[in-house]
């Protein structure tokens, strides 16, 4: 039986034009306008795109179909959390400027497995090569998790297709096949411009005072937090430096991709994104969520 790399045809994937852009820090708005623009280059200029990045200052990205009033919007402006809107679905995500390591592949929807579990499997293969590189035991969730706070991202249920978690041992009394298992990444993909976005945010530390106050009404604990969510901090000890210096490193290597930058076009159109789009309250605040 033909594993996902055959079935995508990864071997022609590999011998087509990427490019590497290490981690760069950008506002919220301008971080979701560059995967966008990117969408476009990779279908336009043949050129895809694979990149690690982080988010100053400090931000709530909003899940596409995301309540407003989830969010304590009060609380962010009070610690300058910044606040956007993302293409993908799903719960809210605090990207800490410190604790947070976020990643983006982008290529031709045509080169990717259509189904979406295959397409999970093959884009998050460099991910959890990187985190177990550092010395985390890491794998897609192997059961579903009920869920603690629906808007959060880090703290709703659980799903084996996206959700990456960290496994420190086996449940006691199980049978050997029941492990111990702590969120450590979300990822989630969307489709635009006939090109395959995928972005996933990887816990490297706690930031649990702000990963709690940017959501509204709930009674979550840092206790509940902590044990649910855990930090490849917390279970490999590496500096964020040398991580995040793996995690590009793999996403190279899985697509021979070479050093590359923005362009000066991409750069003025996602200025243009960001404006319009990703930093517009008719975009982050006044969407309406049932569309």
């Amino acid at each position: 039986m033909l594993g996902v790399r055959e079935r995508a045809g990864m071997g022609s994937l590999a011998d087509a034009e990427w490019r590497v852009i290490g981690e760069e820090s950008h506002d919220g708005a301008t971080n979701m306008a560059l995967d966008e623009v990117a969408a476009r280059t990779a279908v336009e200029d043949d050129v895809r795109t694979v990149r690690v990045y982080r988010w100053e200052p400090s931000c709530l990205s909003m899940g596409y179909r995301q309540a407003a009033d989830s969010v304590d919007w009060g609380f962010c402006e009070r610690e300058g959390v910044d606040v956007t809107r993302r293409q993908t679905g799903g719960g809210g995500i605090y990207h800490d400027a410190y604790a947070d390591v976020s990643y983006s592949i982008v290529a031709p929807a045509e080169e990717l497995p259509g189904d979406l579990m295959d397409c999970y499997e093959l884009l998050c293969e460099p991910v959890l090569d990187a985190i177990r590189s550092v010395g985390v035991d890491a794998a897609f969730a192997d059961r579903e998790h009920d869920s603690i706070h629906e808007p959060s991202c880090y703290l709703r249920g659980i799903h084996p297709a996206h959700d990456v978690l960290a496994y420190e041992g086996e449940i006691s009394g199980g049978n050997g096949d029941d492990r111990v298992g702590r969120k450590l990444s979300g990822n989630a993909q969307y489709r635009q411009r006939d090109a395959v976005i995928q972005h996933g945010s990887i816990s490297y530390d706690h930031a649990v005072e702000n990963h709690l106050g940017v959501f509204a009404d709930h009674d979550v604990t840092p206790e509940r937090f902590r044990e649910r969510v855990t930090s490849v901090h917390e279970q490999a000890g590496v500096d964020r430096e040398t991580f995040v210096d793996a995690l590009r490193d793999h996403l190279a290597d899985w697509c021979d991709a070479t050093p590359g930058q923005w362009s000066e076009g991409e750069r003025a159109a996602a200025k243009a994104l960001v404006d319009e789009k990703y930093a517009a309250d008719a975009w982050v605040r006044d969407r309406d969520a049932s569309r």
